[in-house]
């Protein structure tokens, strides 16, 4: 049975204009790699860590103190960029986005309990978790028109571009100094 995509919410929030505004709409490449940096000082810290902790105490290695932020593919098109968000086990209800600070928030809350009650024994899990990532806007980006949509645990975020940024790019003549 295919699933149809769901529509999620974008919301605006106005608040005050900061006078510190970056000089490029998009992160650099010196953030770029910081970020990368951040994300394997996260994975190796008590990653290779026993299972089993002084006390007697299980906490597994995928426990709920790994990094929890949702992996996002960001594309240029022509009429607009798109921002993908993978979302496993997650619904509509539960993630948000917002138009906020000239940038988008995407934001998201996870809770899984599962209970089994057998013969022999009786199993209670519950995880918990939330996330929430921020992408400054492109000036080019018409901020009333954005659309989120929520299909088969994908959320993807529609930016589409301001009419004069999508006219074709005007080929310049090169000519030789005289």
């Amino acid at each position: 049975m295919a699933e149809t995509a769901t529509k999620v919410p974008v919301t605006s929030e106005k608040k005050a204009a900061t006078s510190a505004a970056p000089a490029a709409a998009w992160p650099t490449i010196e953030s770029l790699r910081k970020e990368i940096d951040h994300l394997f000082e996260d994975f190796g810290r008590n990653f290779w860590r026993s299972p089993f902790r002084a006390g007697g105490e299980f906490e597994p290695f995928w426990s709920s103190k790994l990094p929890t932020a949702p992996a996002v593919d960001i594309a240029e098109g022509e009429k607009a960029y798109e921002v993908t968000a993978e979302l496993p086990g997650m619904d509509e209800k539960n993630i948000e986005v917002k138009v906020v600070d000239g940038g988008i928030t995407i934001k998201g809350e996870k809770k899984d309990e599962r209970e089994e009650k057998k013969k022999d024994y009786y199993l209670s899990e519950r995880s918990y978790g939330s996330f929430e990532r921020y992408f400054r806007l492109p000036e080019n980006v018409d901020a009333d028109k954005i659309e989120a949509n929520f299909k088969n645990g994908v959320l993807t975020v529609t930016l589409p571009k301001k009419a004069e940024a999508q006219k074709p790019a005007k080929k310049i003549e090169v000519k030789a100094a005289a």
